[in-house]
């Protein structure tokens, strides 16, 4: 590694580092690193480098390590006390400048050039001492089976502070390729804009990466220039493995899937790219220069399994505990891994479970003994273990469960949201003696709903779209995790009711800006203490119009074709979002799901039990197949206009060039479909399908009025979708105060935004228009049942509705129980007890 400068020298004017505002070639680098190495001095010295993926970073990595220094990288903004009174490193360079501390008298072995963290960010002090023979090999062996070239651009999607993410910088510079150097998450626009603007070849993930590049639609996603993604950090899901293994097929680039740990300097084994998607379960074959073995255990007694021994020029010298271990040479010359495996018939070697306690979440190791040890330290017995893609803790005494959650979070590095916690008198025991960890997990994962009612936004999401909370993002908002207008009231109810009052484009904040919204000021009259949506209440006084209507208690129509216009004021907001294509489609798609199938089997069940309808209405084509000489005949048009209109949509929005026309301009291209709307209402095309067949497609203008109003940001705007609207009602209906009704109520939605009302008044409503498609399905059933008592049979309607939406999200809520625990039992079985 003396000779670092001269390497970065040889590849010349080849590009080293891009990023946003900076560029420098190889040469330019090197002079850098020279500088920065003469900054140090000559005298050897162990250095403790802050690391960002910026060019402040890599100039004094590789100066450090140019200078024969020994580099400790640790992440910005940690409590690293441990790590400094163990070691007393003689440099620390962080956000700050360099600092010179007092000569810590360190005697370093020669071959000694990297000290890396194992247990994520717990605050042992344990270290793993790495060589430069060790950097060097594992670079090289990782720069071959990935086939790295001088034109690659790999994008830091990792720390330097992390073996994985410091791996990609060392292959890299390597063979003479380039870093693009970034701080942005995935998720975010900038960082995609980036990797196409400097032309990205590979980026690297663990596997909460990938469910960040599942929620923006990453499959659908156009980069020219990628070659690979890699994996590695932790398992993997093999259904995610299969997924991301087909769209590499489809979209021409390779999935590596990769196995590895920091004693080995990064990486033991790959997965060779066209096993990926028949092998998800396997982790390959060691990287070239590796070799495993299966040593057996007394505790595995099934043939050919052991515990996976790994042997290479990348092991580690030794672990470091103390300022003293730093002298100290090689120590070992293979590494245990404490992974129970087995090699497969054809070859490739599949990990079965583990010896020790020790996790992989976000990408970070956690010891789960030192994240006791250091919730001890803090005051708290605990017993921690895992639960799935989650920490299950357990205290004991009397602590506030939060702030436990809270330092155990800390503690590991992970978010607050991914720890389960419960408090106890005793902690749970086998009748050994031992830690009864399965009855901790219990336990733990039981406070869940606990959670629920202390306001966690993200239990509260997950509840409400009916997901685990273990897989929402902090920074995903509503819009972005699959929200939609029949989800939509109650998760504005519910948010209302947990943080006071709500923006009116709360939909598309994140979960950590609705959580930092500043509290409500107090309000003069508390009567009033609700802001209830335009679009939540014509739902429900719609819905309450409809049915009233329907029973004879009175004579107000129009309140189908308002719900109408609100469907397409609600698809041009839950649907026609930012995010990509395939995900809009896949949003829409379920929305339409989520009207049409409650639709079928309840018209299924009408059938069997009434003769209300005919065969036709379980195809929602009853307008268009007929018989139209029923008296039941045009019940569902509602229904059936909204779900072909959906259905249609969907096809249209799954075309490229519309997807980016809409994108480009959402009003121009709303109001285009409102002018078809009128085409088809004036029936200028002189189109024949017969009157009810012609009825649902006269009837789309309304959901086009909606869809505009959504899109309509300024008072012209606003003020061209009323004149249309007003123009097209004028001889629409026979009835004048019919055209007065839908004309107020979706003039209402083009202008005002929300209402104040009061607390009790915005509950009923919220509930009543939940469930306006329910009420809508099973009124027709309810109302007659009352005879001549039209209010009690109104009454009942509205509540048969309510109740079975509610027995519909309780179904929903089950089944997504048991799928969870059918995923962790299976979990289970692939993890030692």
């Amino acid at each position: 590694m003396s000779s670092l400068v001269d390497h970065l020298r040889n590849h010349g004017d080849r590009t080293a580092v891009l990023t946003e505002s900076t560029q420098l070639t190889y040469a330019e680098l090197a002079e850098l690193v020279a500088g920065f190495a003469a900054e140090l001095g000559p005298r050897r010295r162990l250095v403790l480098l802050e690391t960002r993926n910026d060019v402040t970073t890599l100039v004094r990595y590789l100066g450090a390590l140019a200078g024969h220094h020994v580099v400790l990288p640790v992440p910005p903004g940690r409590d690293n006390r441990h790590i400094v009174e163990t070691y007393r490193p003689d440099i620390v360079a962080d956000g700050s400048g360099v600092h010179v501390r007092a000569d810590g008298g360190h005697r370093l072995h020669d071959d000694l050039a990297v000290l890396m963290s194992t247990s994520g960010s717990t605050g042992s002090p344990k270290l793993v001492r790495l060589s430069y023979a060790n950097l060097i090999a594992n670079a090289r062996s990782i720069a071959e089976y990935l086939d790295i070239r001088e034109t690659d651009r790999a994008a830091t999607t990792l720390p330097m502070s992390y073996c994985y993410g410091l791996s990609v910088v060392h292959s890299h510079l390597l063979v003479g390729a380039a870093l693009i150097l970034t701080e942005r998450s995935v998720a975010d626009d900038g960082f995609w804009d980036l990797f196409r603007g400097h032309r990205g070849t590979s980026f690297a993930g663990v596997p909460y990466t990938f469910e960040l590049l599942d929620r923006i639609g990453f499959a659908t996603m156009d980069l020219p220039h990628l070659r690979y993604v890699t994996q590695a950090g932790g398992r993997m899901p093999p259904e995610r493995v299969r997924d991301y293994a087909a769209v590499a097929e489809r979209q021409g680039w390779r999935l590596y899937v990769m196995y590895g740990a920091t004693e080995a300097t990064a990486r033991m084994a790959y997965l060779p790219a066209h096993l990926a998607y028949h092998r998800p379960n396997s982790i390959g074959i060691p990287i070239p220069g590796g070799e495993f073995s299966i040593e057996p255990l007394d505790e595995w007694t099934e043939e050919g399994t052991g515990e996976l021994v790994y042997r290479g020029d990348n092991v580690m010298m030794g672990y470091a505990h103390s300022v003293a271990d730093l002298a100290a040479g090689h120590t070992l010359s293979a590494l245990r891994t404490g992974d129970i495996a087995r090699q497969a018939d054809d070859g490739l070697y599949e990990v079965l479970g583990r010896r020790s306690r020790f996790v992989k979440m976000f990408g970070l190791r956690i010891d789960l003994a030192q994240l006791e040890t250091t919730l001890r330290d803090s005051g708290v017995r605990a017993m921690c273990t895992d639960a799935g893609e989650r920490l299950a803790v357990v205290a004991a005494g009397a602590h506030d469960a939060t702030e436990v959650r809270r330092l155990c979070a800390t503690a590991a590095g992970v978010p607050a949201g991914a720890v389960d916690t419960v408090v106890v008198d005793e902690l749970p025991t086998l009748p050994s003696g031992k830690p009864d960890y399965p009855a901790g997990r219990a336990l733990a994962t039981s406070t869940r709903q606990s959670a629920r009612a202390d306001g966690d936004l993200r239990s509260l999401f997950a509840e409400v779209l009916q997901t685990d909370p273990a897989r929402i993002d902090d920074d995903a908002s509503f819009v972005d995790l699959g929200g939609n207008s029949l989800t939509y009231v109650t998760m504005s109810l519910r948010l209302e009711r947990a943080l006071g009052q709500l923006p009116t484009d709360w939909p598309r904040r994140s979960i950590r800006e609705l959580q930092n919204l500043p509290a409500p000021k107090a309000r003069r009259w508390t009567s009033w203490g609700s802001t209830l949506e335009t679009s939540v209440a014509l739902r429900a006084i719609a819905i309450v119009l409809v049915v009233g209507s329907h029973a004879e208690l009175f004579e107000l129509w129009g309140g189908a074709h308002i719900l109408l216009g609100v469907a397409g004021y609600n698809f041009a907001r839950f649907c026609l979002t930012p995010l990509p294509r395939r995900v809009r489609v896949r949003h829409l798609r379920n929305t339409v799901a989520w009207i049409a199938i409650p639709s079928v089997l309840w018209v299924a069940f009408a059938l069997v039990v009434t003769d209300d309808y005919h065969a036709t209405n379980l195809l929602l084509a009853n307008k268009i197949l007929g018989p139209d000489d029923s008296m039941t005949a045009g019940r569902l048009w509602f229904v059936e206009v909204l779900v072909w209109t959906l259905l249609a949509l969907a096809v249209l929005f799954w075309i490229p060039a519309m997807d980016r026309l809409e994108r480009a301009h959402p009003f121009t291209l709303a109001m285009g479909f409102l002018a078809l709307g009128m085409v088809l209402r004036y029936d200028l095309l002189g189109i024949t399908m017969g009157n009810d067949a012609m009825f649902s497609m006269l009837a789309f203008w309304f959901f086009a009025a909606g869809w505009a109003a959504a899109k309509a940001q300024t008072v012209w705007q606003r003020a061209a979708v009323s004149a249309v609207l007003a123009v097209g009602l004028l001889g629409y209906f026979d009835d004048m105060w019919r055209l007065i009704l839908v004309l107020t109520g979706l003039a209402l939605l083009i202008w005002l935004p929300a209402v104040r009302c009061p607390a009790g008044v915005a509950v009923v409503a919220g509930v009543i228009a939940e469930a306006s498609l329910y009420i809508y399905l099973t009124h027709y059933q309810v109302y007659p049942l009352f005879g001549s008592h039209e209010l009690v049979g109104v009454v009942a309607a509205i509540v048969v509705g309510i109740t079975v939406s509610a027995a519909v999200t309780l179904a929903r809520q089950k089944l997504r129980t048991q799928a969870q625990l059918v995923g962790a039992g299976s979990r289970s079985a692939m993890s030692p007890s």
